[in-house]
């Protein structure tokens, strides 16, 4: 958490803390102070605020998910899909460049301050992403650098150390990654023409609402973080430590449990697997709304609505994920449920592979568009598995759809029908958070009470690269070999995590229980 720095951990979420006569004798000698109840208070309040801020930070990247590419298109016809990738990964190339920076600052000042202009600097992205039509000219590259500084705003939320609350930040950042294109569903009842405010050049609209929306939610988070929010150190028995920023990271308290050291081959893995788990999750995001434009010639508002609707349901059965995998876990082990979560997300992205015979509708040029033929009603009695979508009816519309004849592959890769479609969404929605939580859980023991500055930059480079090269790559080889070589690519990717795990499985135990100090308990 922002609110606990490296070193000692925050004491278990609900519990008392509990002292051994050895350490009672200490408490008696007045070498450690217990955390007191007001000051317990205040430590939860904070570590609620930066659940809202990383909640906050990763609906910023995923609010425009679903609406950039018919954004782009709108705003800039030149521009192809491989394009889109480079817009999406910007967010995290800033991300990546900003977190060291923010991570030195709160070495040595208090982390409120580069939480708060981090905060500042994404609210600024955002409106300036609200202008990007603005422009006569290189309007994508305008959305380009506006994605990258609310990256670069975000880059302060990597600034979270090992406690036991790491499994809910971890929550809280992949619910946030899911329920962002729930919002921006709701706002394409706006329409793409909205409302026009001359004045201010500013249009309100389906496409700029969401981020205008999310700057007033980081106004609300300045302004928390101004009026509640405190940073407070305390270790694993409850003791009040200095805070980070003045007086240094030591507390001056030796930590026998910190002897021995950690393993550093289950950290490599679990950096490897948490890479693949958020690439997987990137691709998946990234190449929702184009997918579904080539396959089921939906129009741009109907690829956001439509996909936004698909989401908002993986939302909640992975908000009900969340709420089971922690309890299940302590009964079966963080290790096997990361096994199972990783086979789940295999399933569902092999099943997104084209199947069948039948290929997408072909648009060729924007002059015979409406001559395109369209699903018919007739075919939605079909047979689960070979169901199409049907969109909705659009004859006067001039806009072009269906799958570019540019698109080489288009003239002969069957159309994934949307049975299979929706299936692979319940199953990486599925997947993903299972994925998310226990790697996180797994790295957290694997650390064990080490001071955690270093590991945790790893993890979070770890996640911006997968962030970077994921929408990269499926955009790229999306549109230049189709969705059958990169599903296919994407789950030789997971097969390659599954081997990793089955290979260092024995390894991914607690720093505890490594050194014999603690019994290993399905972990």
């Amino acid at each position: 958490m922002a609110a606990a720095g490296s070193g000692p951990e925050v004491a278990a979420e609900g519990q008392e803390p509990l002292l051994s006569a050895g350490e009672a004798d200490e408490e008696e000698s007045g070498r450690d102070v217990v955390e007191t109840q007001e000051h317990y208070k205040s430590r939860w309040r904070s570590i609620w605020i930066m659940y809202l801020t990383m909640f906050l930070s990763s609906v910023g990247f995923s609010i425009v998910i679903m609406s950039v590419w018919p954004y782009l298109q709108k705003i800039d016809p030149t521009a192809d899909a491989s394009f889109l990738g480079w817009i999406i990964a910007s967010y995290s190339i800033g991300q990546m460049v900003a977190s060291p920076l923010f991570g030195l600052w709160s070495n040595y000042r208090p982390r409120r301050e580069p939480l708060v202009i981090s905060t500042a600097i994404s609210v600024a992205a955002n409106c300036l992403y609200a202008y990007v039509h603005v422009p006569h000219s290189h309007n994508g590259y305008y959305m380009l650098a506006a994605r990258a500084l609310v990256g670069f705003g975000a880059g302060a939320t990597s600034l979270t150390e090992r406690t036991s609350t790491m499994a809910n930040t971890s929550a809280c950042q992949a619910v946030g990654f899911i329920l962002g294109p729930v919002f921006q569903t709701c706002f394409t009842l706006i329409g793409e023409e909205g409302i026009t405010w001359k004045l201010v050049q500013l249009q309100l609209n389906m496409y700029t609402a969401p981020v205008l929306f999310a700057a007033l939610l980081g106004v609300i988070n300045i302004i928390l973080f101004f009026s509640i929010f405190r940073e407070h150190r305390v270790d694993d028995m409850g003791r009040q430590c200095k805070s980070v920023g003045f007086e240094g990271e030591e507390s001056g308290v030796p930590d026998e449990d910190a002897e021995g050291n950690i393993d550093h081959v289950a950290v490599v893995a679990i950096n490897f697997l948490f890479f693949v788990i958020l690439f997987v999750f990137a691709v998946f995001e990234t190449i929702a709304t184009p997918l579904t434009m080539d396959m089921y010639s939906w129009t741009r508002k109907e690829a956001v609505f439509y996909n936004g609707i698909i989401l908002s349901v993986v939302g909640i059965e992975s908000v009900i994920v969340f709420m089971v995998v922690k309890m299940l876990s302590k009964k079966t082990g963080e290790r096997a449920i990361l096994h199972g979560g990783l086979l789940i997300v295999l399933v569902g992205f092999f099943i997104l592979l084209p199947w069948g015979k039948k290929l997408p509708n072909i648009q060729w040029q924007e002059i015979k568009n409406n001559s395109i033929p369209r699903t018919t009603a007739t075919e939605m009695v079909m047979p689960f598995w070979s169901l199409q979508a049907t969109a909705l009816p659009s004859n006067h519309s001039v806009e072009p759809v269906g799958c570019p004849v540019t698109q080489s592959w288009c003239l002969n890769t069957p159309m994934i029908y949307l049975a299979q479609y929706i299936s692979s969404d319940i199953l990486i929605g599925l997947g993903y958070p299972v994925c998310n939580v226990m790697s996180y859980a797994l790295y957290s023991k694997i650390l064990g009470p080490k001071p955690q500055g270093v590991y945790m930059g790893w993890l979070t480079a770890s996640g911006s690269g997968a962030r970077i090269l994921g929408p990269v790559f499926v955009s790229q080889i999306y549109t230049h070999l189709g969705p059958r070589w990169a599903f296919s690519l994407i789950c030789g990717v997971v097969v390659a995590s599954l081997l990793l795990l089955e290979i260092v499985y024995k390894r991914l135990i607690a720093f505890s229980v490594r050194y014999g100090r603690m019994q290993e308990e399905n972990c």
